[in-house]
């Protein structure tokens, strides 16, 4: 059985998660060669931004400071996904590394928030994990596209021209 956790410890395992997502995305879209999965990468760390702020507006601690000045503070090298983006950076497989990183990612948060919300009592705190639940499982359909077009896989709109009964 997971361990329980009061508001504030889910509220701040959320920010700190979020945190380490937006810089992961911002990274990723920094050095990422091919325009669309750029954009696809700013978009996420802007929605991560949004996410940062839903949690923080329920955070009562002190640690992070104000909203502005943890989004802009140095981001966490120490955090293994952001050590293995810098990894695919220096092998130069950007979009495609960044991509499963990201899929990894999302899925593990879902997961995560999903065990969080279950926990919280306060509505308006349970509330804010649902919605986020839905929006990184957004991410995770998004992300997935991405990686199927990346890839020149099949895409999803493309499957009526090349499935056939």
């Amino acid at each position: 059985m997971g361990r329980e956790y009061t508001l504030q410890e889910a509220v701040s395992l959320a920010i700190k998660a979020e945190k380490d997502s937006m810089d992961f995305y911002r990274r990723a879209a920094s050095v990422a060669k091919n325009d669309r999965a750029k954009k696809v990468l700013e978009l996420l760390a802007n929605e991560e931004v949004a996410h940062l702020k839903a949690f923080f507006d329920h955070y009562k601690g002190s640690e992070y400071g104000d909203l502005n000045s943890y989004i802009n503070s140095p981001v966490d090298t120490k955090n293994p996904t952001y050590i293995k983006l810098e990894k695919a950076i220096s092998e130069d497989m950007v979009e495609q590394k960044a991509l499963e990183l990201a899929l990894i990612e999302e899925k593990d948060c879902i997961s995560q928030y999903t065990q969080l919300a279950q926990g919280v009592v306060d509505p308006a705190v349970h509330a804010v994990f649902v919605r986020v639940v839905k929006e990184t499982q957004r991410h995770y359909d998004l992300i997935e596209s991405e990686y199927a077009h990346i890839m020149g896989m099949v895409h999803e709109s493309d499957q009526d021209t090349f499935v056939r009964e």
